[in-house]
């Protein structure tokens, strides 16, 4: 729910390494909830398992674009121009971004005033107790509020609904958590970006390019909080999506 105010670094523009990251809550210690997983133990590299979907297939699925929304939107606020689109298949919509951090929601070591100068204590939705989403240990995307340029409910989604990210070489699976500006597209949690291999820090972290995001319609799970039906489901969906 931030309004991004600054670009990504320079420094950042590169990252795709850890050690620079703020410590993460770990599902055991600070900051986690019941059915909340860090969400590490995931595909990886193609190959790892040959079940599973991998990046280069999925790719090769968005390589058009069928544009549903009504016109593009920017990756941060600073920027010039809007050059992204959101595209629309049969079973889901996708748009490829940069990813900024989100890491509102609930306060943990990751993610407070302190780390993230942009800090909201709310997320756009809640978990099933009706707190706010941990966004240090929850993969989970940001979509931009209903607006003029598309409204995600309109494209079957809404809070839980499930989404594969895709960057480089692993796919990463999590659920819609939280809105952004109307205007702004390509953000997503502390947990997300560690699980994918890029920096989380809040403030100079992130991917300036190269991250797809798949949003799968009519997916949503329950409670949102739970990674683990979010992978098994996007799994199946992402199988299905690309003809397994």
């Amino acid at each position: 729910m931030r309004t991004r105010m600054l670009a990504l670094t320079s420094a950042a523009c590169g990252a795709a390494l850890l050690g620079a990251a703020a410590p993460p809550a770990s599902a055991t210690g600070p900051g986690a909830g019941p059915g909340q997983e860090p969400g590490t133990a995931e595909v990886g590299a193609a190959g790892t398992d040959a079940t599973e979907a991998t990046a280069a297939e999925l790719l090769a699925e968005v390589r058009g674009c069928a544009r549903i929304s009504k016109g593009a939107y920017r990756t941060d606020s600073g920027s010039p121009k809007a050059t992204v689109p959101v595209c629309d298949t049969a079973d889901a919509v996708f748009w490829k971004a940069d990813m900024d951090i989100d890491c509102d929601g609930r306060r943990t070591r990751a993610c407070n005033r302190k780390t993230d100068p942009y800090f909201l204590p709310e997320t756009a939705f809640q978990s099933s107790r009706g707190e706010p989403l941990d966004s240090a240990v929850l993969p989970h995307v940001v979509v931009p509020g209903p607006g003029k340029v598309w409204d995600y409910r309109k494209s079957g989604l809404t809070g839980g609904s499930v989404v594969a990210v895709v960057y480089r070489d692993r796919v990463r699976y999590g659920v819609i958590g939280d809105t952004g500006p109307t205007g702004i597209i390509g953000e997503a949690s502390y947990a997300m970006a560690k699980a994918l291999g890029i920096d989380p820090d809040p403030s100079t972290g992130g991917a300036e390019s190269g991250v797809t995001y798949i949003a799968f319609k009519n997916s949503r799970i329950s409670p949102i909080e739970s990674h683990a039906r979010a992978r098994s489901r996007g799994g199946a969906l992402a199988r299905e999506f690309v003809g397994r």
